[in-house]
């Protein structure tokens, strides 16, 4: 499962033309869903909308969705429904509704939400001129439209791009609806994708994230013998791309040849999401994660022993049906063991139509509060320790925008710095020496710092 992100909206770039119709995009859950907005985003602007800064400005408004989590669910039930309050006000408003929530579900939820004018599916982009003429008269080829992640936070403008290569999931873990609303996977075409970052290099793209809900499964559905690893080396040579990262992989498919490809290649940044989502083997067999904590902890260190100086981050649920004090103790030493940069983790909480929600929901509410919170403090004060391991060093940073006043950017080991320094260092790779090592980021000074315009 890719990791989740905050919710997210369009960015405003540049100010609109006066007489332009405007857009909004609202996007929670996966970078999944922040590059197929990005994409729709594209798909407007190619027919002349320009993004809004508010919701009540905008023509029309997409809401993208996420119900990985129950969480996520209500907080797109509750921002659809209160987008009626726009319609009443303005009846042209178009309102669309995609993600993971529509997919099957299409006429529930135009009876729960009838002021919602089109549900369309994940990468269902084409239905979007169901919505305006201006969109019915566009004739664009979807696979050159970029990926870009638009972020009303910062001043970010395309230095980072998210590139999905691989659709759905063959995975049937219990508790996961992601295969039922994403379907089966369907790996893109080798050339297609390699094509497309040497367009998004040739816009100024330096860092691509290639994408998918088992991003290491890919090539399995494809002629011959290709894989992830072959798609990387191919990546690794595009002119203009400086740093290449991947998520999210399944700890059954991290091959020792996908080890020694990150090694190899300068531009793979030296970070690996890698979810165990437990600690336990009967909880892992319950899930249906078809690996061991063996198996798991086994590709840890062969990728540490590999990759000099790489960081991990993991993904973990707790409370899962059955799972038990002892059980979770198990998962709380593999993370004391293994001491990860960053820790993903949820409640666990049933989703309709997967496996596990046939199954009693056991662990009381309350407890999976504590070993959620037993979680966060054992991360806070390993990420806290890891960090401090920074002070006085020098890392490679890529600046991708600015926050709260701030330079903004990530080394390649993905830990996020900050940085004050006169002038525009959007898209530039700067050396940083930290100063300030923080429980969940760094702040520095840029070393010998170049005239700046």
């Amino acid at each position: 499962m890719i990791p989740l992100s905050p919710e997210r909206t369009t960015s405003f770039i540049q100010e609109p033309d006066i007489g332009a119709k405007r857009y909004f995009l609202w996007t929670v859950g996966c970078q999944m869903n922040e590059a197929e907005s990005a994409k729709a985003g594209a798909i407007l602007r190619n027919a002349g909308f320009q993004p809004a800064r508010r919701e009540d400005d905008a023509d029309v408004i997409i809401v993208n969705s996420c119900v990985v989590r129950q969480q996520a669910e209500d907080k797109v039930a509750g921002k659809v429904g209160a987008l009626a309050r726009l319609k009443r006000a303005n009846p042209d408003l178009k309102i669309a509704v995609t993600g993971c929530m529509v997919t099957g579900q299409e006429a529930k939820l135009k009876e729960r939400f009838p002021h919602v004018d089109l549900f369309y599916g994940p990468s269902e982009f084409e239905r979007l001129a169901e919505l305006s003429p201006e969109l019915a008269e566009v004739d664009v080829d979807l696979a050159e439209l970029p990926h870009y992640y638009e972020d009303t936070d910062s001043d970010e403008t395309g230095v980072s791009a998210f590139v999905p290569i691989i659709y759905g999931c063959n995975f049937v873990c219990s508790y996961c609806i992601v295969p039922y609303r994403r379907g089966r996977e369907i790996s893109r075409p080798f050339d297609e994708i390699v094509n497309e970052v040497r367009e998004m290099a040739s816009r100024g793209v330096k860092e691509v994230t290639l994408l998918g809900q088992t991003v290491n499964a890919y090539g399995h559905d494809l002629p011959g013998d290709t894989e992830l690893s072959d798609l990387l080396i191919a990546v690794n040579e595009v002119d203009g791309i400086e740093r290449i990262r991947f998520l999210t992989s399944h700890p059954k498919y991290f091959t020792d040849r996908l080890i020694d490809t990150m090694a190899q290649c300068e531009k793979v940044c030296e970070h690996v999401n890698l979810p165990v989502q437990a600690g336990d083997n009967e909880v892992l067999r319950r899930m249906r994660r078809t690996y061991t904590v063996e198996h798991y902890r086994d590709r840890i260190q062969r990728i540490r022993d590999t990759i000099p100086g790489v960081t991990l981050s993991t993904d973990i649920i707790v409370g899962f049906p059955g799972e038990t004090a002892e059980q979770f103790e198990g998962t709380m030493k593999l993370l004391e063991d293994l001491r990860f940069e960053k820790v993903h983790q949820a409640m666990y909480s049933p989703r309709p139509g997967t496996l596990s929600a046939r199954w009693e929901d056991e662990v009381p509410a309350d407890e999976k509060r504590r070993r959620h919170q037993a979680i966060e403090d054992l991360q806070t004060r390993v990420s806290a320790e890891l960090n401090e391991q920074y002070e006085g060093k020098v890392l490679e940073v890529l600046v991708d925008g600015k926050q709260r006043g701030r330079w903004r950017g990530r080394s390649r080991g993905n830990t996020l710095v900050f940085f004050d320094a006169p002038g525009n260092w959007l898209g530039e790779t700067v050396n940083v020496r930290i100063t300030e090592p923080m429980t969940w980021y760094l702040i520095g000074e840029v070393e010998h710092e170049p005239a700046r315009v």
